[in-house]
Formats: C-alpha cells, sequence, structure tokens
C-alpha cells in the first residue's frame, strides 16, 4: 500500500545525500556503460543512453528504493550474438520483448521463486560479482606507467581516510574530483574517460526498432529476450535482498520485476540497450548515503547531463580515478566474514557458496552460477532430509507378527532407504505398519511402498497398512499398486 508518508519518505527523506551519492554513481556508470557498449558489440551511446533511461525510469517504477539499475556486463554478454548476426535494430527489438516478459513475471508474482535461493548461493553470488568487479579493472591497471598506480593508491587514501575526519561529502566524489584536478595540473599522461569511446552529444530521441513485424523476427529475439529477462531478474532480485540487507529495509520483488519490464522497455524506445540492477553501483550509492528513489533519478539525470553537456569535463576523468571508486566497491562488496565461517558452517553451505563463485567467475555468467548453487543446495537439503527417516519395529510375544512404525518423509532421495529397513525374509504371519508419522511426496516414495507391501505378500505375509494422512493416501490410492487386484502384474512380477 503506497501512501503519502511512504511517498515523502522514499522521496525526500534523504535529500542531500541522495543527490550527492547520485552524483557519485553517475560519474562512475559513464565508463562502465561505455565498455559494456563495447563489449555488447554496439555504439556508446547505446549504453549511456540506456543507463540514464533505466535508472530514471526505475527511481519511479522499482520496488527497491536506493537500488541503482542501468545497463550491465551481465546483460551486454548475452547480446554479443544478436547483435553480431542481426545488428542493432534487432536488439532494440529483443530489449522491448525482454521488458514485456519481466513484467509478465511481476504480474505473475515468480518472484516468490526467490525463497529457493539459500543464503549460501546469496553470498556466492556476492563475493563472485566482487571478484569479477575487480577483475574488470585490472586492464587499467596493466601495462601502464607507475603514475597510474600513484593516483589509484591516492584515490583509496582518499576514500578510506576522508570518512575519518568528515562524512559530509561522499568520499569517492572527493577522490574523483581531486585526481581529475591533480592529473590537470600535473598533465600526466594517463587514460580518461574521453579515451574509452565518444560520448553523444545530443539528447535520445524516441523511435521504434527498424524490424520486420513478422513471427521470423519474433523466433530470432525470443531466445536473446528470455536469458535477458532470466538473467536481469535474476541479477536485480538478488541486488535487492543485499541492498535490503544493507540498509534494513525491505522491499517489493514483484513491484520491481515490473519496473524492471517497464524501464527496458522504455530503455528500447530510445536506443539503448537492455539492463537490470547493477550490485556494484548499488553499493556505491549506499555506501555514499544514498537511501532513496531521489538517489537513482539523480544519477541518471546526471549521467545524461554530463555526457551531453559536459563532455569536455567529463572526458577528462582519469580512469585511475575510477578504478579506485571500484576497488573500494569490490572490496566492501566481498564477503570476508564468509571465508573465516568455511571451518564453522556446515561443509555443505561452504560448497555450494564456493562453486557458486567458481562457476559464476568462470563463465561470466551470472545465471549458471546461481543456477549451480541452487541445484547444488536442493541436492544436499534431499540429502540431509533423505536421511531423516525412521523405521522401528517390535514383534509379538509369539514371533508371529510384527509392527513397523515409520516417522520421516518418504520421497525420491529416500525411497531406497525406506525399503531397506524392512526384513521380509522373517517368517511370520501378520505385518503392520504405521504410517502416521510419515508423508510420502512423489512416484518414487509410492512405489517403496509399492515394492515393501508386495515383497511381504510373497512371502505369504499378511500386510496391514495403517495411518495414511490424507495426502499421502490420495497420492497413493492414485499411484500405487498394491490395492489392486492385479498388483504383481503391474509390478512386473517383481
Amino acid at each position: 500500500m503506497i501512501t503519502l508518508s511512504t511517498v515523502r519518505q522514499e522521496w525526500f527523506g534523504n535529500v542531500r545525500a541522495d543527490l550527492l551519492a547520485g552524483l557519485v554513481v553517475a560519474l562512475a556508470l559513464i565508463p562502465e556503460a561505455i565498455a559494456f557498449s563495447i563489449i555488447a558489440g554496439v555504439d556508446p551511446q547505446v549504453g549511456l543512453y540506456a543507463s540514464f533511461c533505466i535508472a530514471v525510469v526505475i527511481a519511479f517504477t522499482g520496488g527497491r528504493p536506493g537500488m541503482i539499475s542501468a545497463a550491465t556486463g551481465a546483460m551486454a554478454l548475452v547480446m554479443v550474438t544478436l547483435v553480431r548476426d542481426h545488428g542493432l535494430q534487432y536488439l532494440l527489438a529483443a530489449t522491448l520483448l525482454t521488458g514485456l516478459l519481466q513484467i509478465g513475471a511481476g504480474a505473475l508474482k515468480l518472484s516468490v521463486l526467490m525463497r529457493f535461493v539459500s543464503r549460501s548461493v546469496i553470498t556466492g553470488f556476492v563475493n563472485a560479482l566482487a571478484i569479477l568487479i575487480f577483475m574488470a579493472q585490472l586492464p587499467e591497471l596493466t601495462n601502464v606507467p607507475w603514475t597510474v598506480y600513484a593516483m589509484v593508491a591516492a584515490g583509496l587514501g582518499i576514500i578510506y581516510g576522508l570518512p575519518r575526519i568528515t562524512r559530509a561529502v561522499p568520499s569517492p566524489l572527493v577522490a574523483i574530483l581531486v585526481l581529475t584536478m591533480a592529473a590537470g595540473l600535473m598533465q600526466l599522461d594517463i587514460r580518461t574517460v574521453g579515451d574509452m569511446g565518444q560520448l553523444p552529444d545530443s539528447l535520445p530521441v524516441f523511435l521504434f526498432p527498424d524490424v520486420p513485424l513478422t513471427l521470423a523476427t519474433l523466433w530470432i529475439i525470443l531466445p536473446v529476450s528470455a536469458t535477458l529477462a532470466v538473467v536481469g531478474l535474476l541479477e536485480s532480485l538478488l541486488t535487492a535482498q543485499i541492498v535490503d540487507d544493507l540498509t534494513d529495509t525491505p522491499s517489493n520483488k514483484n513491484r520491481e520485476s515490473v519496473g524492471q519490464g517497464v524501464a527496458n522497455i522504455a530503455s528500447g524506445m530510445i536506443g539503448g540497450m537492455a539492463g537490470c540492477a547493477m550490485i556494484g553501483q548499488s553499493v556505491i550509492n549506499v555506501k555514499s548515503g544514498g537511501r532513496g528513489r531521489l538517489s537513482c533519478l539523480a544519477a541518471g539525470v546526471f549521467l545524461l547531463l554530463m555526457v551531453v553537456f559536459g563532455s569536455p569535463l567529463v572526458s577528462r576523468i582519469p580512469m585511475a580515478a575510477l578504478v579506485a571508486v571500484m576497488v573500494m566497491v569490490s572490496v566492501g562488496t566481498f564477503s570476508w566474514a564468509s571465508l573465516r565461517n568455511l571451518r564453522t558452517y556446515p561443509r555443505s553451505s561452504s560448497v555450494v557458496m564456493i562453486a557458486t563463485v567458481v562457476v559464476t567467475v568462470l563463465t561470466h555468467d551470472l545465471a549458471k552460477g546461481v543456477l549451480t548453487g541452487v541445484l547444488l543446495s536442493a541436492l544436499f537439503f534431499a540429502r540431509k532430509v533423505g536421511q531423516v527417516l525412521h523405521v522401528d519395529s517390535t514383534a509379538s510375544a509369539d514371533g508371529r507378527e510384527r509392527d513397523y512404525v515409520v516417522t520421516g518423509q518418504v520421497f525420491f532421495a529416500s525411497a531406497d532407504a525406506f525399503i531397506a529397513r524392512f526384513d521380509f525374509r522373517e517368517a511370520i504371519d501378520r505385518v503392520r505398519i504405521d504410517v502416521s508419522g510419515a508423508h510420502f511426496w512423489d512416484l518414487s516414495a509410492v512405489g517403496a511402498l509399492d515394492r515393501v507391501v508386495l515383497k511381504f505378500r510373497r512371502e505369504g505375509t499378511e500386510v496391514k497398512l495403517l495411518g495414511l494422512d490424507e495426502a499421502s493416501a490420495t497420492l497413493v490410492h492414485r499411484l500405487g499398486v498394491h490395492d489392486k487386484p492385479d498388483a504383481e502384474r503391474l509390478m512386473g512380477g517383481h
């Protein structure tokens, strides 16, 4: 429920800090947007227009105040083949379809699937992003003059040292301004933002992708759009969870899904590429004091104003200054506690976290890394739950009857263990199996129950099943065969 007080708090509860944080974010967005455009194989203005548009639109439509969305590397990697084979116009069409798919996901409330992403996967996702952010800075630190290293060191000194003196101004912004002036005064021959690519000199205009509106076009862009939609939502929802933790405030994940879709449609309509939430920029925003929607709006507006009207000044910003900011982001993003916890946390949790990091870093694909972590978490969980199965038995005084009491969950991971707990060679007349403390979940569980009952019957033992709960009874009656007249034939005679 959106109220006037909520709107006031989200937009005007932190005006000064939000504006300053937005300025810092805008400065850091410029080289990244250019770099991501180059990765995707398009002109730098495509990424810059996209970052401006997505940041502005998501400020109004998103579900996580203070989170920054723009063009991202993860999304750019998905676009490479489409741009190479079909060109920019098909990328713009794919961007529009991506937005529609994300709106559909939000309307269907698919963000509920995030509950299946464990804390270990989120930690691995965060650590992998921190490593990738740092690795992305290495080209700026390789085969360069010593002055670059000195500038980066000075920038880090300002970023970490200034807050000990004052927090009135974000230290990353001070570092960028000081290093830019120092590079200009000393006329240092080092790489600048202007060396990354030509900055646009005009405002974006609305346009519709120039592609044939046919089924053939749809089949070309649909696979790319579906991948972009999944990667974008995955990165956005995980980043929202991280910002939730950093700010100790909640977010609306379904609204965020719809908001991302609306922002991508708007981006495609002005010649921009698809984007999503950026954990690095979001951390910069939060660390610089940004908390409200105004910070994201300010980042987008400042970005456009700087690249269109202030390009002569922006182009002089040394890349070393932005490298220092991004190193700060990578250090602040990495969960150092996760390394200390490797000894104390369950081994399965550590394996999930490390696997998520390794796959993400090796493939540079966040979706593959998170999917690996989720699958491993599911396997470990199934194995753990499958071991929590107890079958106790007691024999009658004359040894002719035996009561089995089953407690726990019977499903594909515990079905074999369930069968193994029964002694079918024991010469007895009657067996009672009490399953009131158990639950049968799937076809494997029902099949295991069928086997137990039929094996006893083949040995001439009468079997009585007791205590099936309603859900289990419905499943057993629908899928089971032991209570059918031709049970032996249905089971294949085994």
